[in-house]
């Protein structure tokens, strides 16, 4: 908003000219996200607890450990989207359509959290929203944003690059465009698994938030890199990576993402004061699916969200093996209960799986250069 009110008059006002520049407005987005989060944050939470008069939040397919958290407010995910959407607003650039896309992705599929979390406290129990429910209206909110921001109905064609990037492969030796009738599908499987992925890993205090920031920052990056240019000169081409025009100001919007992630944390940190609840788990993962497909990373997703992607693994294995077997895996899915069950104490799993989401993070980037 900012950028489009003021820029303009950067030729009177010299100090608006520093809008110009996409990595200025990350690092504002991100820095305002964060104030606002922390500043939020208390009466946030309290307004929770009021509201929630100590309803239990904790699902009944966890360790009995997690017993001692009832009464601990949920929904605290609604804060992130607040202090996101704030920063987006301000610093994005309102007439990129990317941007659009991929707020009302995070926003619609957190709408459908809250309906969730809603019914959870509201009838007592952990059952929540149906699952076919919650995959309607996830299919809904993708067919519409699709519908709106890419496709060119006068001409019946695609805005949205159907080109599928390979880690660690050059573009130019292998970048093969798929028909929109498998490209679609294939995107809506990513942004939907992402998000059913992020909620069954908000699981632990802190567990989901971390890797999610990791995630925010490592698209911030290749955001930037997939759309920005130094001197008339595409920094994808240098790197061999797709050229996708705008995209530079969906870092602002990742960057939004961390910052109020971080602010969450805050509040999140174990012992939680809150949790995340379906309204944030539900809105994160879409908004990193959404990334994921609007910046070429499909298939490098599946690193850079590795913590996500075991966790849903998990569960559809011991699933899987239980219905054919009758015997389990894991002592418990998802994983980290599993760890859990094995004596692990919760701190020291949350900080393991950070420190694995990082390590998958700098693995994801190093394919950058090596191509």
């Amino acid at each position: 908003m900012l950028y489009n009110l003021l820029f303009p008059f950067s030729d009177r006002v010299p100090l608006f000219n520093v809008l110009r520049y996409p990595s200025f407005r990350m690092l504002m987005a991100g820095l305002v996200s964060l104030v606002i989060g922390l500043f939020l944050g208390p009466s946030y939470i309290d307004a929770l607890r009021r509201l929630q008069h100590g309803a239990s939040n904790v699902r009944e397919d966890t360790p009995e450990a997690h017993q001692r958290k009832v009464g601990t407010p949920s929904m605290g995910g609604g804060l992130i989207l607040w202090a996101m959407l704030v920063g987006t607003l301000l610093f994005a650039d309102l007439t990129n359509r990317m941007v659009w896309a991929a707020l009302i992705i995070t926003l619609g599929f957190g709408a459908i959290g809250f309906a969730d979390d809603w019914l959870k406290f509201s009838k007592r129990n952990s059952k929540g929203l149906a699952g076919r429910k919650k995959l309607l209206w996830q299919t809904i909110i993708f067919v519409v944003v699709v519908a709106v921001f890419f496709v060119d109905w006068k001409h019946g064609s695609l805005y949205l690059d159907t080109r599928l990037a390979i880690p660690f492969v050059k573009v130019k030796a292998f970048n093969p465009v798929l028909p929109w009738w498998i490209y679609l599908p294939f995107a809506f499987v990513v942004i939907v698994g992402t998000s059913n992925a992020v909620n069954l890993t908000d699981g632990l205090d802190g567990l989901a938030i971390g890797p999610t920031i990791v995630s925010a920052l490592t698209f911030m990056l290749l955001a930037y890199l997939a759309g920005a240019t130094i001197r008339g000169l595409n920094i994808a081409d240098y790197l061999l990576i797709p050229h996708i025009p705008g995209a530079a100001e969906l870092a602002v919007f990742c960057a939004a993402m961390a910052g109020a992630g971080i602010s969450f944390l805050w509040f999140n940190t174990y012992p939680a004061t809150v949790f995340m609840g379906d309204v944030g788990s539900l809105a994160l993962g879409g908004g990193l699916g959404a990334l994921a497909v609007l910046t070429k990373n499909e298939v490098d997703s599946a690193i850079i969200h590795g913590v996500f992607f075991a966790e849903i693994v998990s569960v559809m294995l011991q699933v899987l093996w239980f219905k054919r077997t009758g015997r389990r895996i894991f002592r418990m899915a998802p994983i980290h209960h599993h760890f859990e069950l094995q004596g692990w104490t919760e701190p020291k799993i949350i900080v393991r799986f950070w420190i694995v989401s990082i390590i998958l993070a700098l693995t994801a980037l190093a394919s950058l250069k090596l191509r």
